[in-house]
């Protein structure tokens, strides 16, 4: 029998910037709930987000807008519960920090002093950047998000790839330059093209993670449903399915139903018996009766 695997060494910020340093590239994936955890536990990532698209492809809305805080710390809590190792980003959900630089530090108290986590994650240049300086200012990580960003993807024309002038990879740039003069330990950079990555890289010092964003971000992202094949909506073009659960899950399922209603499920060995004794004893207490 082999001896169990070693704990792995908890992740920290420091560590990430060497990893950036040294040309190693990051691995980010989004959990939502304790087994998805768990699962990212075990395939040793770096960095697991909670985020906002929870509100599509664990609670059914149809875009990450209506998701509340209440629902993203619930879900939060129970990823926190599934964690040991990697770092533990909460994404904070649309209205729950844009108004007030008060606003938003209530938000991220919150979700590092009841979620656990590490990091929060907030999208956008522009105001966003005096959000994130005052979240720094007092004591808490923060992760910025530049490109495509799908709380405000309306304003942007949609769920579209940003950037793809000169002028409009000049302006996520900025944003991003911005964010990490605000004091952003990382940034995400989600769906521009490649050159923009390659460019933006360079100019800054934290790590980029990318997710539709080419091979230059100091790492990648992607959605946990998306990339084992469990979310039955659009995926986007970035996304690679590395296995298809869904479609074991359904399988698994009919299977199980087949099985009732044949009643070939459960078998003897799916249930307890009594001694025969005492089986013997109920039938005759239930004749007295």
């Amino acid at each position: 029998m082999s001896a169990p695997a070693a704990p792995r060494t908890r992740v920290t910020l420091g560590a990430l910037a060497a990893k950036k340093g040294a040309g190693e590239p990051l691995v980010m994936v989004t959990a939502y709930d304790y087994p998805s955890a768990q699962i990212a536990e075990a395939a040793g990532v770096d960095l697991v987000l909670v985020g906002d698209s929870a509100a599509m492809t664990v609670l059914g809305y149809d875009s990450t807008v209506p998701v509340t805080i209440d629902e993203m710390l619930m879900l939060t809590k129970a990823v926190r519960r599934g964690l040991a190792a990697p770092l533990l980003v909460g994404d904070l959900p649309f209205g729950s920090y844009e108004a007030s630089d008060a606003l938003a530090l209530e938000t991220a108290q919150r979700f590092i002093k009841e979620a656990g986590c590490d990091l929060v994650k907030i999208e956008r240049g522009g105001t966003t950047v005096n959000r994130a300086r005052a979240l720094v200012q007092a004591g808490i990580p923060v992760v910025g998000h530049v490109g495509l960003t799908p709380q405000t993807a309306t304003a942007l024309g949609g769920y579209h790839a940003q950037g793809r002038t000169a002028e409009a990879a000049l302006a996520v740039i900025d944003d991003a330059l911005a964010l990490q003069d605000a004091g952003c330990a990382m940034l995400v950079i989600e769906a521009v093209p490649s050159e923009v990555t390659a460019a933006l890289v360079p100019l800054l010092d934290i790590p980029v993670i990318g997710i539709g964003a080419g091979v230059a971000a100091d790492g990648q992202v992607l959605v946990f449903h998306d990339l084992l094949g469990l979310y039955d909506g659009g995926a986007a073009k970035f996304v690679k399915r590395y296995a298809d659960m869904r479609s074991a899950a359904i399988d698994g399922v009919e299977r199980y139903a087949s099985e009732v209603r044949e009643r070939v499920y459960p078998a003897a060995e799916h249930g307890y018996a009594m001694p025969e004794d005492e089986a013997a004893r109920l039938k005759g207490l239930l004749a007295g009766r």
